[in-house]
């Protein structure tokens, strides 16, 4: 079968076409800019891919092997309902769908048991984290993980495995898509407003997805804010499990670390002190603290609560250096919801730099909300100066690395981010 993946650069679009690739299929795709994902897609033998999401694009691919199945990230109908390429699958009568149907159908067929991994923040690293825990105990899995990691692709098909683990995303209600087998729950508080309009709404689609599921491993916090009941459906990681030291810096890191042994230890069986042992070894994920050039470490934080976790990560490692962070927030839009949750994020830091936001899906009705208006929100303001992504950025980097401090980039966003500028403007001096 021939499938089309619109949005093919996105960290779920992406490894879903890398596992249907492994399944047998013809892989072909579009997106409307190129970024390491897209060169990382390319290495891995995905190289049917169109920068440009146009008709005569899609027309020419379809002329040379006709299309199946016309699969687009959510993005792709949120930005434009009548995209050009979803017209053209219209005309032709090309089966269309999210990217749900098609990894269920895939899940369902070969009778993979999902593990599923939803939350605001934290499941990213939570489903690496499970990911590592199987490959080092030589059990096969098939995944999709948002992020490329060191131990293997970032989807991946085994069809000896058992076990389907699924970073699962709340955007666009994607979540509710799927019935786990064990879903795991690593923090909740609302976020993607423009599609949960009110935390009641945000709230209730967790609900849902917990009931869903067969059974469900999460937090006590997060019981109490789903106004939950702890039951043997829905419970939180053993005490066994939470009392047994971990060495992974940052207490955040930590918590996703016991969920992930609490839900291997329950499918497996194997011994608590292998599975704490093999995670101690845990070797991280791009764009979770990374380091990509000497003291300079990029991190996906973009939210107040995923900044407080990159935060208590990077003040265990920074010990006696100078912490510096350079802050680009994912789209104006978010800002508008969270400005005054800021306030105590970057408790610890010597210097913020607080860059333009990356603009992605937003409303055009929206004011653009300064980096200084944002800073004026802060309990520790004095520490913080605007600043745009440029030479000067560059230079002011420079002088901190040169000096020894340790600078984190915190931001969310795909091609054209500020990690990206970073790699291309730092990465080649890293040894």
């Amino acid at each position: 079968m021939h499938i089309f993946f619109s949005g093919i650069g996105g960290t779920a679009i992406g490894p879903l076409a890398m596992i249907a690739k492994q399944a047998g299929h013809e892989i072909s795709g579009s997106d409307k800019q190129d970024s390491e994902y897209i060169k990382y897609l390319r290495k891995n033998g995905l190289d049917n891919i169109h920068i440009g999401q146009s008709k005569e694009a899609i027309t020419a691919t379809h002329d040379k092997n006709p299309i199946d199945w016309f699969v687009y990230s959510s993005a792709v109908s949120i930005e434009n309902p009548d995209a050009p390429e979803m017209m053209f699958c219209a005309e032709q009568h090309i089966r269309t769908s999210k990217r749900d149907e098609l990894l269920n159908l895939i899940i369902s067929g070969e009778n993979l048991k999902l593990v599923a991994v939803a939350g605001t923040h934290g499941k990213t690293t939570t489903t690496a984290m499970l990911v590592w825990l199987f490959k080092q105990l030589d059990l096969p899995v098939s995944y999709s993980v948002g992020a490329k990691i060191p131990f293997g692709d970032m989807g991946q098909y085994d069809a000896a495995s058992e076990y389907f683990v699924l970073e699962c995303d709340e955007f666009d209600r994607n979540f509710l898509a799927y019935e786990p087998y064990l879903s795991l729950i690593t923090g909740v508080s609302w976020d993607h407003h423009e599609i949960f309009p009110t935390r009641e709404d945000y709230q209730m689609a967790f609900k849902e997805f917990i009931e869903q599921s067969v059974k469900t491993v999460a937090w006590p916090a997060d019981i109490f804010y789903l106004e939950l009941t702890s039951n043997s459906k829905l419970y939180a990681p053993s005490d066994e499990v939470t009392s047994t030291p971990l060495k992974i810096p940052g207490e955040f890191n930590r918590q996703d670390a016991f969920l992930a042994i609490q839900a291997i230890q329950e499918l497996t069986n194997e011994p608590l002190e292998k599975l704490i042992d093999i995670m101690n070894a845990f070797p991280g994920l791009q764009r979770r603290m990374e380091e990509i050039a000497p003291h300079l470490y990029s991190d996906y934080a973009h939210t107040p609560e995923k900044i407080r976790g990159a935060m208590s990560v990077a003040l265990e490692m920074a010990a006696d250096k100078k912490l510096v962070v350079v802050y680009e927030p994912l789209t104006n839009r978010r800002q508008h919801y969270m400005i005054d949750d800021y306030k105590d994020c970057f408790e610890g830091a010597d210097k913020v730099y607080w860059i333009p936001s990356y603009l992605a899906r937003e409303d055009p009705d929206q004011r653009i909300i300064t980096p200084g208006e944002m800073i004026s929100r802060l309990d520790n303001s004095d520490i913080a100066e605007a600043q745009e992504r440029d030479e000067r950025l560059q230079i002011i980097i420079e002088g901190h690395l040169k000096n020894g401090d340790m600078v984190v980039a915190m931001a969310g966003g795909g091609g054209d981010s500020l990690d990206e500028w970073l790699r291309a403007n730092f990465v080649s001096s890293k040894t």
